[in-house]
């Protein structure tokens, strides 16, 4: 079952589904910068455009482009931006 999600007034949107018993989501960032709690465990993968993340523990923004993938442990937290609107696959681990 496909489960639509929106966050942030509709600049975060995303399809969650499951496969092979795996949790995952794929969405969309609009411009801006969001935070975002974190249950499980997730690997973030850029699919399009770039992401910008504050992660657990670091003090600075690390670019992400295309094809790259960050990590964030379960029960904390990531602070993200995008300049454009870019494409993500998050997977929950």
């Amino acid at each position: 079952m496909l489960k639509h999600n929106t966050y942030f007034d509709g600049k975060v949107q995303s399809v969650g589904f499951e496969r092979n018993g795996r949790r995952a989501t794929a969405g969309v960032i609009d411009a801006g910068e969001f935070h975002f709690g974190t249950e499980a465990a997730e690997r973030m993968t850029v699919i399009s455009g770039e992401l910008w993340a504050k992660l657990p523990g670091e003090g600075a923004w690390r670019a992400f482009p295309a094809g790259a993938t960050f990590e964030v442990p379960a029960k904390s937290g990531f602070d993200v931006k995008a300049a454009a609107p870019s494409a993500y696959l998050c997977e929950f681990l």
